[in-house]
């Protein structure tokens, strides 16, 4: 199977949608001999930050001399942005004979009477696979959906982290906030350290977790913390403290946002926690790493001759609120045009609430995603504002970038299916 098969088997695998349960991962990571065991992991779940966080340590790792895969989703633009070690996708080729590899056993279990494991579970294996063939010494395995049941977790990490927890998934997670945070905290392993951002019930359910699994767990803004110092205009530069370590630092970090601060902060105890075991993790190989840190598609800014692009994949209710407090924090007075897309299953109104400001010029198309609301129906909900639908998200683009010119600050939002195509095309433009 090469690399255009591989997807199409994908495709043909979406078909089951979104499943879950940890019955048919557990069956697939056996018949491969547990390849996930093969390596150290951390874990991570949340619902916003989990991926930058992840990201950070990466760079960490890998910037300590450790070689380490990464494996997140969705992508941006190509599956192989999945699956990467020391920071660099798998290739083509190699995705595919992962597949492949895996292909022969689901088509087993389906032979064998038993239910086809998901397109997510079988990314999940294959990634499993690549870190063991590989023989990465740490992989950072980020949660798809939840924790509890995801596909993910079947690892035994050196530490689980969950960055927070917000209304997200409802209909999947329990229905409620309570459930949302009862299915983060289910990653949560028999006496391995838990660090987190969450708070109040959330916080509550989790630390109640991590007791009865006598877990030790470590809180942002309790036991460590990161604050804003100054942004020169491409770092911000922060400052990390923790009374528990006996540490305070300085750092730098190009991924910007307030949100950024606190994930830097869980990315800093997290690695600190592993360099206790490991002396290669060193306060100088994570002030490094983090300034080396890139999350695509996260509050990232280009600039071309003057014109201000910002490509952020927010893509629910807490991401919204976040992009508009950064865009508030860094282009105050600068009026916008926001290019938009999202899913239909998202709370459309809310991140419109959160998003918008009264000036606001809106730009609405289609993502990539048979998920996608329609443009019209978007606009539905939108009154007081120039609006123009297209179902061409070129076109979309083109007119968002003409309304905004040098005078206003253009922002692509909505789902990273949206923002991974229209990155791709302004990074080639770059």
């Amino acid at each position: 199977m090469n690399y255009l098969e591989s997807l199409e088997y994908l495709d043909e695998l979406s078909t089951f949608g979104t499943k879950l349960g940890l019955g048919r991962i557990k069956q697939l990571v056996t018949y491969l001999d547990n390849p996930q065991t093969r390596y150290k992991t951390i874990h991570i779940t949340g619902t916003n930050g989990k991926g930058s966080t992840s990201s950070m340590l990466s760079s960490i790792l890998t910037t300590s001399n450790i070689k380490t895969g990464l494996y997140i989703s969705p992508h941006l633009v190509s599956y192989t942005e999945r699956i990467q070690i020391d920071g660099n996708p798998i290739s083509e080729e190699d995705f595919a004979d992962c597949i492949s590899a895996v292909k022969t056993f689901v088509d087993k279990m389906v032979e064998d009477g038993e239910e086809s494991p998901t397109q997510f579970e079988v990314i999940t294996a294959a990634a499993f696979l690549y870190f063991a063939i590989n023989k990465v010494e740490y992989a950072v395995i980020e949660v798809g959906l939840g924790g509890l049941l995801d596909s993910t977790n079947v690892v035994k990490p050196e530490v689980s982290v969950i960055t927070n927890v917000a209304f997200e998934h409802a209909y999947l997670c329990g229905g409620t906030l309570e459930g949302i945070a009862e299915h983060k905290a289910g990653i949560i392993k028999d006496g391995v350290p838990v660090v987190t951002a969450a708070k109040g019930i959330s916080l509550d359910i989790i630390i109640q977790t991590a007791e009865e699994k006598n877990a030790d767990i470590f809180i942002a803004n309790n036991d460590f913390s990161a604050m804003f110092v100054n942004f020169d205009g491409q770092y911000q530069e922060l400052k990390f403290s923790s009374e528990l370590l006996g540490v305070n630092f300085n750092y730098k970090l190009k991924l910007l946002g307030d949100h950024q601060i606190e994930n830097s902060s869980l990315a800093i105890m997290t690695a600190s926690i592993l360099g206790n075991n490991d002396e290669r993790i060193t306060r100088e190989n994570i002030i490094d790493g983090l300034a080396l840190a890139k999350w695509p598609a996260r509050f990232e800014v280009f600039n071309f001759d003057g014109q201000i692009c910002i490509v952020d994949g927010a893509h629910n209710p807490a991401g919204m609120m976040i992009l508009r407090q950064n865009l508030d924090k860094y282009y105050p007075n600068e009026k916008r045009v926001i290019l938009l897309g999202i899913l239909k299953d998202k709370d459309i109104d809310t991140m419109l609430i959160d998003l918008l400001r009264d000036d606001d010029e809106i730009v609405i198309t289609t993502p990539n995603s048979e998920r996608k609301a329609s443009p019209e129906y978007i606009a539905s909900k939108i009154s007081n504002h120039r609006v123009e639908t297209f179902n061409n998200m070129q076109e979309a683009l083109t007119l968002a970038r003409q309304w905004a010119g040098k005078d206003k600050v253009l922002c692509i939002t909505g789902s990273l299916y949206l923002t991974g195509e229209l990155r791709n095309i302004l990074v080639n433009e770059a």
